[in-house]
């Protein structure tokens, strides 16, 4: 590229517990890579998902979302696809294509979000709350409110656990 912010960069390493730690929709997420750290190539998140955690449907149209599941039982519902993912497990959801996901196994569940192009890491610190203490309400008001800077729609709200 040639320029300030590639003549700029410099490696660098993001060690287990260090990173910008938020709560969001009561999950701990932790951002290990953003756009500033990867010249906008992607962004990096590690959640931790209690057990019966599930996402509201929805689409993404400024980026694809990979992720590496590390721990439990993920259940990703994509187009007309249902996944099963456990540790090891890699799933590539395209942009463009409606969501979401559950923890379905007994336990918590971890895995590694990347986001690419980098941005939405950002969406998720400004729609969360800084993890210190306990997880506040899940707060769905600030999310849909955020959801149209950060180029994705919410189509539902997540399933019911009944």
């Amino acid at each position: 590229m040639g320029d300030a912010a590639t003549a700029n960069m410099e490696p660098y390493m993001v060690a287990q517990g260090e990173g910008q730690a938020v709560w969001f929709l009561g999950t701990r997420m932790v951002v290990k890579a953003t756009g500033d750290t990867t010249r906008g190539a992607f962004g990096l998140i590690e959640q931790e998902l209690p057990p019966g955690f599930a996402t509201p449907a929805h689409v993404h149209h400024g980026e694809d979302e990979p992720f590496y599941v590390l721990q439990g039982e993920i259940t990703f519902h994509a187009g007309e696809k249902s996944l099963v993912a456990g540790p090891g497990s890699f799933v590539f959801l395209p942009r463009g294509v409606a969501h979401r996901f559950e923890v379905t196994g007994s336990g918590p569940a971890r895995l590694l979000q990347f986001n690419l192009p980098a941005g939405l890491e950002q969406f998720f610190v400004d729609a969360g709350d800084s993890a210190v203490g306990d997880a506040p309400p899940p707060d769905l008001g600030r999310v849909l409110a955020l959801a149209g800077k950060y180029q994705f729609e919410i189509l539902g709200p997540p399933p019911s656990s009944d």
